[in-house]
């Protein structure tokens, strides 16, 4: 349990964690300078933009703009998106060359169609997965950013996300509404068998399914752990090795149970009869 409360997105909501004092932590760190320009660098690596070319990019939960200076020194224009009215005013102090526009991605991207050539976003996608308010809904929220985003990228063009599941229900969860928006793609892991230096990126692809990248730290990959999830658009129905389908069972019947009761809903009471079979009525 204590390690989840050091988790920022079960402190508050990302508005309010995010206040001046927090803002100005992410300006005048060395060292989450340092760790966010690694992540941005990555992240643009995974986009495999047009060599010398200048593209237009989006940068989701762009915070105090420290990912958007590495597209800046990429040569490239970007806007930047962010909940946190603390963070934009540190980007303003700090003169970023992007354009800055307060939104909440739950509500997805206000932006035309095939505005850009790409988005990067950092440590920001898990924050969705929270309900913050009653009317929140974390699947929808996904949904309604996913799809948003996928209308404002340019066909072909990548969103890449570097993220801190909680865990693999988490990432199901984001994966899962990602692919009915209409992405492919999935999910590639760096250094898969280091615990401090493990990155999740989300690489997902808009109208045309690339080829998923490599993970970093490979060649010191022992067996079994893997650096690539992918998945496509096709949406098959999951069934574990005896051909059932998953959303039968008691196990699932008792995860649901369990996510709608940290959404805040009201579920019923588990008990023995909880999720056993009914014999049919002749």
């Amino acid at each position: 349990m204590a390690s989840s409360c050091r988790r920022p997105e079960h402190m508050a909501p990302p508005e309010i964690f995010y206040n001046e004092k927090e803002a100005k932590k992410y300006s005048q760190n060395s060292r989450m300078i340092e760790i966010q320009s690694q992540m941005s660098e990555r992240a643009v690596e995974l986009l495999s933009l047009p060599e010398g070319e200048t593209c237009f990019l989006l940068d989701v939960g762009c915070g105090s703009g420290l990912s958007g200076d590495h597209l800046t020194e990429e040569g490239h224009y970007w806007v930047g998106v962010d909940i946190s009215t603390a963070m934009l005013d540190v980007a303003l102090e700090r003169e970023v060359e992007g354009d800055l526009v307060l939104g909440d991605m739950g509500q997805g991207v206000p932006f035309r169609s095939g505005t850009f050539d790409g988005c990067i976003s950092i440590s920001a996608l898990q924050w969705l997965c929270n309900a913050d308010k009653k009317t929140h809904s974390p699947p929808k929220r996904l949904y309604t950013f996913f799809t948003s985003l996928y209308s404002s990228l340019a066909r072909g063009a990548r969103a890449v996300f570097q993220i801190y599941p909680e865990n693999s229900q988490q990432l199901e969860l984001i994966t899962s509404q990602a692919m009915r928006a209409g992405f492919g793609g999935g999910m590639v892991v760096d250094y898969p068998n280091s615990t401090k230096a493990k990155k999740f990126f989300l690489c997902l692809f808009a109208g045309v399914t690339g080829v998923l990248p490599k993970g970093l730290g490979i060649e010191t990959l022992q067996r079994g752990v893997p650096n690539q999830v992918q998945f496509t658009g096709e949406r098959n129905r999951f069934k574990n090795m005896k051909g059932k389908s998953v959303k039968k069972g008691k196990d699932w019947i008792m995860e649901k149970k369990e996510r709608r009761r940290r959404q805040g809903r009201e579920v019923r009471p588990d008990t023995k009869y909880t999720g056993r079979k009914r014999r049919p009525n002749f």
